[in-house]
C-alpha cells in the first residue's frame, strides 16, 4: 500500500512539473514578444503564440451529429436489420433473429367462428366454438450462407408457427383448434435504387411451405415461390410480394381453390413513431367477378423493457388455414417481443 502510494506521489509530482514548465514557457514567450518594439513583429509574435496555444480542432456540429448517428446502432433502418443488407448489420450465420411478430393474444374475438371447416361434406355437426380465443405466433430465421453467389446476396431460412387456442371453452376441453406451420428458405439480393421516392433496399427470392398437420377433410396446405421487392424513406418501410403456388396432383389437393380466396400476393406497409410501430397487411385475388381479400392492422406500443404491447384487427378470408374460404372480423389484445417487417 505504501509503495502504490509512493508510485502516485511521484506521478503527481512529474505531473505538477510538467505543468508548471510548460506556464514558465509560455510567460517565457509572452515576454519575449512584448519586448519587441516594432508594432508588425510584435502582433505577429503574438499571433504565433496563439497558434501554439489554440486547442486541437473539433469537427463541425454537422459533421459530428453525423458521426455520432453512424457510431449508433439505433440508427440502422429497420430493413438493413431486419435482412443485414449493411456492413453494420451483419451478423454472420446460424444466428437465430425475428422473423415475423412474435406475440401472444390471451383475448381474440371473431364475429364469426367457423363452426363448419370440413371439406367436401354437405352435412357437418357445429363445432361449438367460442367467439373468443387466444392466438400465439412464433417466427425466427437465421442465415444460412452469407455471399452465395457474391457479397450482395444471402440464403436465410426461417420458420413461423401460429396457434389459434380455444382457451376458455371448456365443452371442447379448451383445445388447440388450429396450428399452421411455415417453414420457408429465402435468397436476399441487396439493392439500391430510388423509385416514387423511395429506397429500393432489397429483392428476396422465396420458397415457402404453409400446412396444418391434419388428416381427411381439415388437412390444409400448399406451396408457394415469390419474389418481395423491399423499400423505405426514413421510419417507413414497404414490402411488395407477388407468389405462384406450385402445382399439386388433383387427388392430393386439398384445397384446389385457395388462390381464389388468398390471392396472389400481399402487400404490406410499416411506420415506426417513437415506440409505437403500425402496419397494414393487404391481400386480394384482384378478380372483378369474385372479388376476395383480406386487410389486417397490427399496433405495437413499449410497455416495459423488450415488452411491447400488441393490438391486431383483421377482416376478410384466410386468418387461419382452417378458414382460408371463410370471412371474419377478429380483434386481439396482447403483448409481443418482436413486431414483424
Amino acid at each position: 500500500m505504501k509503495q502504490t502510494q509512493r508510485r502516485f506521489s511521484g506521478t503527481a509530482v512529474i505531473m505538477l512539473w510538467g505543468v508548471v514548465q510548460a506556464g514558465a514557457a509560455q510567460a517565457a514567450c509572452l515576454e519575449t514578444c512584448s519586448a519587441i518594439r516594432q508594432d508588425a513583429e510584435r502582433l505577429a509574435c503574438y499571433d504565433r503564440l496563439a497558434e501554439q496555444l489554440k486547442p486541437p480542432s473539433q469537427p463541425a456540429p454537422q459533421a459530428m451529429a453525423q458521426q455520432q448517428a453512424a457510431a449508433e446502432p439505433g440508427t440502422i433502418s429497420a430493413l438493413s436489420r431486419h435482412w443485414e443488407l449493411d456492413n453494420e448489420a451483419k451478423r454472420g450465420s446460424f444466428l437465430l433473429t425475428p422473423h415475423h411478430a412474435n406475440f401472444f393474444l390471451p383475448v381474440k374475438y371473431s364475429d364469426s367462428p367457423n363452426n363448419t371447416p370440413l371439406q367436401g361434406s354437405l352435412l357437418q355437426s357445429d363445432q361449438g366454438l367460442d367467439p373468443v380465443e387466444a392466438k400465439l405466433q412464433l417466427s425466427f430465421k437465421a442465415k444460412a450462407v452469407e455471399g452465395v453467389f457474391n457479397d450482395n446476396v444471402d440464403l436465410w431460412v426461417g420458420f413461423t408457427g401460429t396457434s389459434y387456442w380455444q382457451a376458455y371453452n371448456s365443452s371442447i376441453s379448451a383445445s388447440f383448434r388450429e396450428t399452421n406451420y411455415e417453414p420457408e428458405a429465402m435468397l436476399v439480393f441487396r439493392t439500391d435504387y430510388n423509385l416514387a421516392g423511395l429506397r429500393g433496399r432489397f429483392v428476396n427470392l422465396g420458397l415457402v411451405h404453409q400446412s396444418n398437420g391434419r388428416s381427411e377433410g381439415l388437412s390444409r396446405s400448399w406451396n408457394r415461390v415469390y419474389a418481395q421487392l423491399g423499400f423505405e424513406r426514413g421510419n417507413f418501410t414497404l414490402q411488395v410480394r407477388p407468389w405462384v403456388r406450385i402445382p399439386e396432383d388433383a387427388a392430393d389437393d386439398d384445397n384446389p381453390d385457395i388462390e381464389d380466396y388468398l390471392g396472389n400476393g400481399d402487400l404490406r406497409a410499416t411506420y415506426r413513431n417513437g415506440g409505437n410501430a403500425y402496419s397494414i397487411l393487404l391481400r386480394n385475388n384482384l378478380k372483378s367477378a369474385s372479388n376476395r381479400g383480406a386487410v389486417q392492422v397490427d399496433w405495437s406500443f413499449a410497455l416495459n423493457g423488450r415488452l411491447r404491447g400488441y393490438v391486431q384487427y383483421f377482416n376478410g378470408y384466410g386468418e387461419s388455414l382452417i378458414d382460408y374460404n371463410h370471412s371474419q372480423q377478429s380483434l386481439g389484445i396482447g403483448v409481443s417481443l418482436t413486431d414483424g417487417i
